[in-house]
């Protein structure tokens, strides 16, 4: 089986035709602008524009209903083979939601959170319609790809990164939690990298999205319409099933990558990624807090090690106190939910937000006013969150008002398709074999599926951090 897509549930492959009906495909408001999304077909390929490049193209209701509408539409037709989502103009994918506007509605009371958490409901079964889709969906992420804009892209099977690509979860820094299924998405990632993500809003540009596994290819931007017209000449055979598909898509995209940028080395490796793994695998805050602090004094520690547990103790402590400890749970609890638990214990939280002070503070402060302004959170520490205040968020006792279109159906606990760079825990199990060498256990990946881009690179940084040699210079791998 080649690596370069591995199917990790065949369930989910064979299903398109037998689909369980759930919620209708909402109807779009006669006020909302007709052209906020552009829809156009190229043969089998239907492409999705994301169309307010003034507002970097923001995600906003009528968006919301607009794309649902059509995926609903294309799952049904023949004649769709593969969705490509994309974003109008140079500078954003999509910067994420108008949570400016849903600020202003939670100002006027319960009626107006109500309308917020409707807006959410929206929001996350489009993500969860996306994150299941029978079909082949492709994900240009190119230049600013944040909130929102990630729930559109990073549950999809093909995520394409671009040098213009800026990824970040910064909900902490508004008072709110990194939704549209970071539950899922970001504790699946390796070592602690997602809980890092999640607490700092750590930015990942160009490549470094890629090498994080955020996005499972890397191409240069001035080829994304050329690998647009390139993919509408594929012709599936009705029999193929998903793996297929997308392993053909893979083996296209490959035809337009041109190298990986010598002058940006990958961001989270190294001494640096040893010390995300070592502060940021803990169940609390304060003890997160207090790891950063050891590093910081460690002299024996790189000193830009030192000067990264400084400027990360200082990010921490300008977020919300109840955003961290609320995302730190979150985090944990994702690793164990499906993707349909996910996006339902998502809504419940978002909801919860919605009443919480710190998410009107933290929005008007770093959003609505000019220039920006520190926000005022309530409580001011992590001393003032208590346990209880955290459970709250998380305690619906099993209510789920918002409901899901074919839940039961493509349930999963881990995404159905591997795609991209080998990840950490194939490398082991390679070096664990014994015997291994260095450049038997890099060409191995590399000529195995397919998987070039970037492979050496990964596996030369996994196995400097991971592994230590024996006389012989076969690897041992570290505990």
């Amino acid at each position: 089986m080649p690596l370069k897509a591995k199917i990790l549930n065949p369930a989910i492959s064979g299903q398109a035709a037998t689909m369980a009906t759930g919620p209708q495909a909402p109807k779009e408001e006669p006020r909302n602008d007709p052209d906020d999304v552009l829809f156009n077909p190229i043969y089998g390929v239907r492409t999705i524009e994301l169309n307010r490049p003034q507002k970097l193209n923001s995600l906003n209701g009528s968006m919301a209903r607009k794309i649902m509408s059509r995926l609903q539409e294309w799952e049904k037709s023949q004649l769709a083979s593969v969705i490509i989502i994309g974003g109008a103009g140079p500078r954003a994918f999509c910067a994420g939601g108008d949570v400016a506007a849903l600020a202003e509605l939670n100002a006027s009371g319960p009626e107006g959170q109500a309308a917020s958490q409707a807006y959410f409901a929206l929001e996350y079964q489009l993500d969860h319609l996306i994150a299941t889709y029978p079909k082949p969906y492709i994900a240009y992420m190119d230049g600013v790809t944040m909130g929102g804009g990630v729930g559109l892209s990073v549950h999809a099977p093909i995520r394409i990164a671009t040098e213009r690509t800026l990824f970040a979860m910064p909900e902490t820094s508004i008072g709110f939690f990194p939704d549209v299924g970071g539950s899922f998405f970001l504790p699946r990632l390796e070592g602690s990298i997602g809980t890092y993500l999640a607490l700092t809003s750590e930015r990942l540009k160009g490549v470094n999205a890629f090498y994080a596994g955020v996005a499972t290819h890397y191409v240069h931007s001035s080829s994304l319409s050329s690998l647009t017209a390139r993919l509408a000449e594929i012709e599936f055979k009705d029999y193929e099933d998903m793996y297929s598909r997308l392993a053909t898509i893979a083996a296209t995209i490959a035809e337009f990558e041109t190298g990986l940028p010598h002058d940006e080395p990958m961001l989270l490796a190294g001494e640096l990624r040893k010390a995300i793994d070592r502060c940021f695998g803990y169940g609390a805050i304060e003890a997160i807090i207090d790891a950063l602090e050891d590093e910081e004094k460690d002299t024996k520690l790189p000193e830009h090690i030192r000067d990264w547990a400084n400027s990360t103790l200082e990010t921490l402590s300008e977020r919300s106190p109840t955003s961290l400890k609320v995302t730190l749970k979150q985090m944990e609890l994702g690793r164990r939910w499906t993707i349909g638990e996910a996006f339902k214990n998502e809504y419940h939280i978002a909801g919860r937000f919605m009443s919480h002070p710190d998410f009107g503070s933290g929005v008007s402060a770093r959003l609505i006013h000019k220039p920006p302004t520190k926000p005022t959170w309530n409580p001011p520490s992590l001393q003032g969150v208590t346990r209880e205040d955290v459970n709250k968020f998380f305690n619906h006792e099993g209510e789920f008002p918002m409901k899901l279109r074919n839940e039961q159906e493509r349930d999963y606990r881990e995404y159905p398709f591997r795609m991209g760079l080998v990840r950490e825990d194939e490398i082991r199990g390679v070096v664990q074999q014994g015997g291994q060498k260095a450049q038997k256990v890099i060409a191995k990946f590399f000529d195995e599926g397919g998987r070039r881009s970037g492979t050496r690179e990964k596996v030369e940084e996994v196995l400097a951090r991971k592994c230590d040699q024996d006389e012989e210079g076969c690897l041992i791998w570290k505990r």
